[in-house]
């Protein structure tokens, strides 16, 4: 299961600590449902991941199952669009929790920048308050997926 809540982000926040930095390169095989595999190297270490997102927007549910290198290039030959890049940042928030920051499609003319807080309950999710520097909470938003960036980017 996961729980979550998805915001607007205008630069890194670079005046948290970083806790790790990656490179991330993901595609989706089908949208409804969420059928996606990323690959993500971090420290010159490489994994490869099929993932499954059922419904939802605050909470739903997730399967993640790892792939070798030889899978994941046979699924990503799959793909009816070229792979999303994202430059992805894990910073630590003052209250505890873990702020996931991605540059999407850099240098491209469709660059954004959210980030992404996960959460144990539902309840701590609703009791949380974004800091300052978070743009505009985009979790219950349509359209704000990367799914649905897949199809506005890739598929049209």
């Amino acid at each position: 299961m996961e729980i979550e809540r998805k915001f607007k982000l205008t630069a890194f926040p670079e005046h948290l600590p970083l806790l790790e930095s990656s490179r991330i390169e993901q595609g989706y095989l089908s949208v409804r449902p969420t059928v996606r595999i990323r690959s993500r190297e971090t420290d010159g270490v490489i994994s490869y991941k099929l993932c499954i997102k059922g419904k939802g927007t605050l909470v739903r549910e997730e399967v993640e199952l790892a792939l070798d290198e030889d899978k994941f290039h046979r699924l990503k030959a799959l793909l009816a669009g070229e792979m999303i890049r994202k430059e992805f940042r894990l910073y630590q928030l003052p209250d505890g929790h873990k702020l996931e920051c991605s540059r999407v499609d850099g240098g491209t003319e469709n660059e954004f920048l959210y980030a992404e807080v996960e959460f144990p309950s539902v309840e701590e999710a609703n009791a949380f308050v974004p800091p300052d520097f978070l743009g505009e909470d985009v979790t219950e938003t349509p359209g704000s997926s990367m799914s649905a960036y897949w199809e506005r980017t890739r598929l049209s």
